[in-house]
């Protein structure tokens, strides 16, 4: 069994903080967002991929254009599956990945990992690792393991995850 993810967090699936997946690949911004989201909210995004996701309802409602079924600002941002089907990732249950993070403003709270359902926004099962004190700015600097750090594929996703785009992973999300 195969399962397919598109990469997709930006700490962006629910995250509140500053930062975002670099590795494995992320979902960019395109056309298929600015059609849902308009063309300010994707402007926001590619100002700033790291920002957190708090100001953007002010911009989508501003816009004449924004779809709020097709644009699910807390769920990678708005960033659309139709925009990033060249970083469809495909993992068989069980490996380790390695995980890459930039986090240029860090703030102190819990973070997680977890697989996310794209048609519901909820989590699959447990975190995939979880974080009491994630990016603590008090720190001179951050631990090693708040950027570089591994998950383990889930063997239990069964089906649900076997159609690209079905679900996303990671879901980084911190507050």
């Amino acid at each position: 069994m195969l399962y397919n993810a598109l990469i997709a967090a930006s700490l962006a699936s629910t995250a509140f903080g500053h930062g975002l997946i670099t590795s494995p690949p992320i979902r960019a911004v395109g056309l298929a967002m600015e059609a849902a989201c308009g063309a300010s909210v994707a402007a926001l995004v590619t100002a700033d991929n790291t920002s957190h996701v708090e100001g953007m309802p002010e911009a989508a409602a501003a816009e004449t254009n924004f779809n709020a079924t097709a644009c699910n600002l807390f769920m990678c941002k708005g960033l659309q599956f139709e925009d990033n089907k060249a970083n469809v990732q495909t993992f068989q249950p069980g490996p380790i990945v390695n995980m890459l993070a930039s986090i240029p403003i860090p703030h102190e709270g819990p973070m997680n990992v977890s697989v996310i359902d794209t048609a519901t926004n909820q989590a699959i099962g447990d975190p995939l690792i979880v974080f009491d004190s994630y990016a603590d700015e008090s720190l001179a600097q951050l631990p090693a393991n708040n950027t570089n750090f591994n998950v383990t594929i889930p063997t239990t996703l069964g089906d649900q995850c076997g159609v690209a785009g079905a679900c996303v992973c990671p879901s980084l999300s911190y507050h």
